[in-house]
């Protein structure tokens, strides 16, 4: 070995007390936190598709159930909605078609986020329906144009990005699948 081979090994030895720490997203802590926001917004989810199939009186009186005959669409789009999509989601208001992706918007993306699996589609497309619902009634009431709508959609994306399915869920597992490893959209 020359002296130079030597200076080189040298220089690219590791040197624990010079090693970064590990990135705040992968501390154990980091993880908890994301994994207990993950399953607090899909408890959001599944609690509002609970409600609204089964008229359970908080958001939704027994007799407007969705089991019961009930839109889960139609109150909130026939009375809420203001300014520039107004129209656009009163028209929309008791359809069928609406009422049946809304609950299977609210159903699925809420079983997802619970499970830890499918988090890339569960973080569009909870995104997706919260963003709508955020313009149904612009301007917010309580800032000029942040409310909790727009907060949960940046969340859910956190969500996807840290794979926070992966504590306290099954995003481990589910990772490994031959379905997902081929298509890892799904991941």
């Amino acid at each position: 070995m020359t002296v130079t081979d030597r200076r080189v090994t040298r220089r690219h030895m590791p040197r624990p007390h010079l090693t970064a720490p590990a990135p705040l997203t992968e501390s154990v802590a980091a993880r908890y936190v994301w994994a207990i926001a993950r399953l607090s917004l899909a408890w959001v989810f599944v609690w509002a598709f609970l409600d609204k199939t089964f008229g359970l009186g908080h958001g939704t009186p027994a007799a407007r159930a969705w089991i019961d005959g009930g839109s889960p669409t139609e109150g909130f789009l026939k009375n809420s909605p203001t300014g520039p999509f107004e129209s656009f989601y009163k028209d929309m208001a008791g359809m069928a078609w609406a009422d049946w992706m809304f609950m299977l918007g609210l159903g699925g993306i809420g079983l997802a986020l619970a499970l830890g699996i499918g988090m890339r589609i569960a973080a569009a497309s909870g995104a997706l329906l919260l963003v709508m619902m955020w313009t149904a009634v612009l301007p917010p009431e309580n800032n000029l144009f942040m409310d909790d709508h727009l907060i949960y959609a940046i969340v859910l994306i956190g969500l996807a990005l840290v794979s926070a399915g992966d504590t306290i869920g099954l995003g481990g597992w589910w990772g490994k699948t031959k379905i997902v490893q081929r298509f890892p959209v799904l991941r």
